[in-house]
């Protein structure tokens, strides 16, 4: 079997994880910009982070025959001093334009602030003008809902930018739909105790089937797993589940999406 890891933090992961999910069938992944466990005191601190992201990643994942992609952000976290974030977004289109950066993310809401909602319509507003794919991170447990909703409201005032070619993530039961119904992807990441255990996820997807669907481990700093994904995929076989099913959902959907940047090539 074979399988894509389309969102993992793998700049805090080891590289005995490469090794095991190369084992485990891993072809690709892609990395969205995240937090780094603390605040970045410095918009070159970002500078440094990006170039690790599309430098030397690459390479690190290369060694284990896994093709590296990655996503170029603020993320919402460190989203609520606009002059601070816009001096990081200026030099976004620098690394956007790196063969292995797929687009811009994983940006989103956190909170729920006006700020970062200010610094996401930015971001889509920038996604926009240099025709990238869109990766987006919803908020945590109550304001999940809320924060999904908005979210969609954003995109969709925007106005220059196709729901097809946006990917909102960690959807859980009561999101689902809604990303799904407003035409967008939707992605399911996959933690051993919070988000979707790979149960809920095979759940969701006999709920409302594969349709512009993925599931990815996000694999960071705090308790997670990056062999998630196979592991979802012998929940799904242990429930009957046939092999092109399970392959549309881990290796098929991941690859249609993420092949409308034009950059994503496994085969070469």
């Amino acid at each position: 079997m074979k399988y894509i890891d389309p969102h993992i933090h793998m700049v805090s992961r080891t590289t005995d994880d490469y090794r095991q999910m190369a084992q485990a069938g891993c072809v690709a992944v892609t990395e969205p910009a995240f937090w780094a466990g603390f605040d970045r005191s410095t918009p070159q601190g970002f500078y440094t982070y990006f170039s690790q992201l599309t430098e030397f990643e690459p390479q690190r994942a290369a060694q284990y025959g896994i093709r590296h992609f990655c996503w170029i952000c603020l993320n919402p976290k460190e989203a609520e001093d606009p002059a601070f974030a816009r001096e990081v977004m200026s030099f976004m289109p620098e690394f956007l334009e790196r063969p292995t950066a797929l687009g811009v993310g994983e940006i989103g809401l956190n909170k729920n602030s006006r700020n970062e909602l200010t610094i996401f319509e930015e971001q889509l507003a920038l996604a926009e003008r240099h025709d990238q794919l869109v990766l987006i991170h919803t908020p945590h447990l109550e304001d999940k809902l809320k924060g999904t909703k908005l979210i969609i409201d954003a995109v969709r005032n925007n106005g220059g930018i196709d729901p097809g070619r946006v990917l909102i993530d960690h959807v859980e039961e009561h999101t689902v739909s809604v990303v799904l119904d407003a035409g967008f992807w939707a992605g399911m990441t996959l933690y051993p105790d919070t988000k979707c255990t790979p149960q809920r996820a095979a759940d969701i997807i006999e709920t409302y089937g594969g349709e512009r669907l993925w599931i990815n481990s996000a694999g960071d700093w705090g308790h997670s797993d990056p062999l998630a994904v196979p592991k979802t995929r012998l929940e799904m076989a242990a429930r009957g589940h046939g092999e092109a099913e399970i392959d549309k959902i881990s290796f098929d959907n991941p690859h249609r999406f993420l092949s409308q940047s034009g950059k994503f090539d496994i085969d070469a």
